[in-house]
């Protein structure tokens, strides 16, 4: 099992460490983002957790917008939807906990049928997999037959099964003209859809689907942060507004940002996306300024030390799709497994 970049792969079985208790190593690794007078709160779970994933054999994948205790000190494996979607097919562990949305779990549960996939909150939703269903899909293709359905992960597997292949934000590009075609479907991210619309030449035809977060940052908050933090270099995300990815020096998913930072090491930054992400990314960059403006995912916070803890108890909630539904669902992620993004 190979960790995803920044993961922190000694999570599962930290060891003493100059006398200290394992949580005490494990603050050390978040001290500059975790107050102190709450890491009390969090070792007891901490603790747990570590136990009873080597009891169950278990393994956790964390997205780049968990918590920094849930990201850096219990996470096997970290990343964003495209690196989790690729480390959940490699996985030898009997139990996936997936920390992230309903959708991440899904995915991981396609990609591992034998395994029991476990999400600590099953309510932990999206609002851009609530924007479309499968019926709504299959009206698309009735209007524009023959055209291929390109699907973001973000997105039930229901939706995933009647499509011809999913991506990410990380290669939305790749995929679109791994296909050879004039023109595609991409769904549900409408912001999404137009900004990679203005990178290649095929011609996107998107829904109005819109992710909760990326959808309120606006270009005068850009403006407004360069003012106000001079020299500040702003990584954007692709799922915000396009007058918004016009103002950004850089454009990428969450990976691609924390890769940035890793190779331009800019003064000072921020990163135009969900809270936790400048928290987790700080964690390996003492020297860097993160600005922190940025809008709280509330289904991605529904996943806490305790339910994680619970969830590997009482192995819930376990995540089922019906196989006539995971076998082209299925197929829709391999086929983007098999691309190279760019």
């Amino acid at each position: 099992m190979v960790p995803a970049p920044h993961a922190s792969s000694s999570a599962a079985t930290p060891a003493l460490v100059g006398g200290m208790p394992p949580t005490a190593a494990l603050y050390e690794r978040v001290r500059r983002v975790i107050p102190s007078v709450e890491w009390p709160a969090f070792a007891p779970d901490i603790e747990a957790i570590i136990d009873l994933k080597r009891r169950r054999n278990a393994v956790i994948l964390a997205h780049n917008y968990q918590t920094p205790e849930i990201f850096h000190c219990v996470a096997d494996i970290v990343g964003d939807s495209l690196a989790l979607a690729r480390e959940a097919a490699r996985t030898e562990a009997d139990v996936i906990v997936l920390c992230g949305v309903h959708f991440m779990a899904e995915t991981a549960k396609l990609l591992n049928p034998e395994k029991r996939v476990l999400i600590p909150d099953p309510d932990a939703g999206c609002s851009l997999a609530a924007s479309i269903t499968g019926a709504d899909v299959r009206l698309l293709r009735q209007r524009y037959p023959g055209v291929p359905v390109v699907t973001y992960v973000n997105t039930s597997a229901e939706v995933k099964a009647e499509s011809d292949i999913c991506c990410t934000s990380g290669n939305a590009r790749a995929v679109i003209e791994s296909l050879g075609v004039d023109r595609v479907i991409m769904l549900p991210d409408e912001y999404l859809a137009k900004n990679i619309a203005a990178e290649t030449k095929v011609k996107v035809i998107a829904w109005h689907g819109r992710c909760e977060v990326h959808e309120c940052f606006e270009a005068k908050d850009i403006q407004r942060l360069r003012r106000s933090h001079p020299g500040v270099v702003v990584l954007a995300h692709p799922e915000c507004p396009p007058e918004v990815v016009a103002e950004a020096d850089f454009v990428g998913s969450t990976q691609g940002m924390s890769d940035y930072v890793a190779r331009e090491r800019p003064a000072r930054v921020v990163l135009i996306t969900e809270c936790s992400m400048s928290d987790n990314v700080s964690v390996h960059y003492p020297d860097i300024e993160f600005v922190r403006p940025c809008n709280l995912c509330p289904h991605m916070k529904r996943i806490t030390l305790p339910k994680i803890r619970r969830a590997l108890e009482t192995m819930a909630h376990a995540i089922e799709i019906d196989p006539a539904v995971a076998a082209p669902a299925r197929r829709a992620v391999e086929r983007m497994l098999e691309i190279k993004a760019r």
